[in-house]
C-alpha cells in the first residue's frame, strides 16, 4: 500500500540516479535519499515545523540542514524539474469554483498606495502650515 506523503516508484527512479551521495561522489554515501525525500515531503504536505517531523522519518535536525544543503547546491530546482518535464498536464485545468479568495479579497479598485515620508507627489496640497501667533486685538466688554 502507497503512503499519502511518499514517492511513487516511477518518480524514484527518474531522480534517484541525478541525487548526491553517490558511492562515486565525494563525501557521504546517502543510502537513505529515498526516506530523506519523503521527510520533506511530509513536512511540505502537512505544513507542520520541522521540530514535529515523525521520528520515522529520521531527526528533524539533520533532515533540514540536509535540506537547507540540497536547496543552496539547487538539488530541488532539479528535481522538479526532471519531475515536470513528464508531467501530463493535458487535464489540468482551474476556474473560480475551485479557487477561492479570502473574504477581504474584494473591494476597493486599485487597493492602497502608499508613499514615502517627505516624498510628496507633484501638485499636492500643502498639508501642514507654518506655526504663526494670531494678531491679539483688543475687544471691547460691555
Amino acid at each position: 500500500m502507497q503512503k499519502r506523503h511518499a514517492l511513487r516508484d516511477d518518480q524514484w527512479e527518474k531522480i534517484k540516479d541525478a541525487l548526491p551521495g553517490k558511492p562515486e561522489d565525494p563525501g557521504r554515501t546517502a543510502g537513505d535519499n529515498r526516506m530523506f525525500i519523503e521527510a520533506v515531503m511530509w513536512i511540505a504536505k502537512t505544513g507542520a515545523p520541522w521540530r514535529d517531523l515523525p521520528p520515522e522519518h529520521g531527526k528533524w535536525a539533520s533532515v533540514h540542514k540536509r535540506f537547507m544543503r540540497w536547496a543552496k547546491s539547487g538539488v530541488w530546482q532539479m528535481i522538479f524539474n526532471t519531475l515536470a518535464a513528464d508531467a501530463d498536464t493535458e487535464w489540468l485545468m482551474m476556474d473560480s469554483t475551485m479557487v477561492r479568495a479570502h473574504q477581504h479579497a474584494a473591494g476597493q479598485k486599485g487597493g492602497k498606495k502608499t508613499r514615502p515620508w517627505g516624498a510628496p507627489g507633484a501638485g499636492s496640497a500643502q498639508r501642514s502650515m507654518p506655526f504663526r501667533t494670531p494678531s491679539a486685538r483688543p475687544c471691547a466688554l460691555s
